[in-house]
């Protein structure tokens, strides 16, 4: 059902069975898949694409121009995945010529009042907690959980499985599987409880935490630590992201907080 009231250029392209309350605005270059649900004052600006089974909550903005100097009125998109929910307030700007798009994956909650700068490139299953601000080229990977309040400076890159607490300042780089918190931010552990609700293995759980020992424990550089990892550990997928994030991060990963509290986090961490 597409209300009447609403504010929609006859170019845009509804897909199937959307229902768009009244006063929400969609511009004439939309793209809204199938089964979408648009509501009051929501607007949808020119080159946004949305897939299918998308909510999006009142007074939501999508596809605006980006909040960047560098930008020169290049013709760039906002791409959202499927089954995607936006909350109220949520600001999602199109990319520069960077990389031409921000994109945001399938199964993604963006909740109240967060904010996706210009071309962030955020995961499948990633949940961005109320007021939540990302600066621009913010990457994030799959099934990443971030609380409330926090906010990551331009470039950061968080990985998948990971878990920031809210109210947090992200400045270095989340390996993929940790948890994050403290002030200023530092690694906590890994994501025990997330991994376990994902379908992850006691065995595959314990030997991630084995390896970020290795990482913030034993005393070696970061170089070291790939190394050892490299040659000790058996392959598997863990491992792989692992050394390839680490190994790629270009701000340098967040540090350990003591080493007191670290063991008495780690050996929290442990399934039997």
């Amino acid at each position: 059902m597409i209300s009447p009231l609403a504010n929609i250029h006859p170019g845009a392209q509804i897909g199937k069975g959307v229902k768009i309350d009244a006063f929400a605005t969609v511009e004439e270059k939309v793209i809204i898949g199938d089964g979408c649900h648009i509501m009051t004052h929501a607007v949808i600006l020119n080159h946004s694409v949305i897939g299918k089974e998308c909510t999006i909550f009142p007074h939501a903005t999508i596809g605006a121009i980006p909040q960047d100097l560098k930008y020169e009125g290049e013709e760039t998109t906002v791409e959202i995945g499927d089954n995607t929910t936006i909350r109220e307030c949520v600001t999602i700007n199109r990319g520069t010529k960077e990389k031409w798009k921000t994109t945001v994956g399938n199964n993604c909650l963006l909740m109240a009042y967060s904010h996706i700068a210009h071309d962030c490139v955020i995961g499948n299953h990633v949940i961005i907690a109320n007021a939540v601000q990302l600066a621009g080229h913010v990457e994030i990977g799959d099934h990443a959980s971030i609380g409330g309040l926090a906010a990551a400076i331009q470039f950061s890159k968080i990985g998948a499985h990971s878990y920031i607490a809210g109210g947090s300042e992200i400045i270095k780089d989340i390996p993929p599987f940790v948890k994050a918190g403290r002030s200023p931010l530092c690694y906590v552990g890994i994501n025990s409880v997330g991994l376990h609700r994902r379908g992850f293995s006691s065995e595959q759980i314990n030997k991630i935490l084995e390896i970020y020992r290795v990482i913030y424990l034993r005393g070696y550089n970061i170089s070291q630590a790939l190394e050892h990892i490299q040659d000790n550990f058996p392959e598997s997928a863990e491992k792989t992201e692992i050394i390839n994030f680490i190994s790629s991060s270009k701000k340098g990963i967040l540090k350990l907080a003591s080493k007191d509290a670290f063991e008495e986090v780690q050996d929290n961490n442990k399934v039997q």
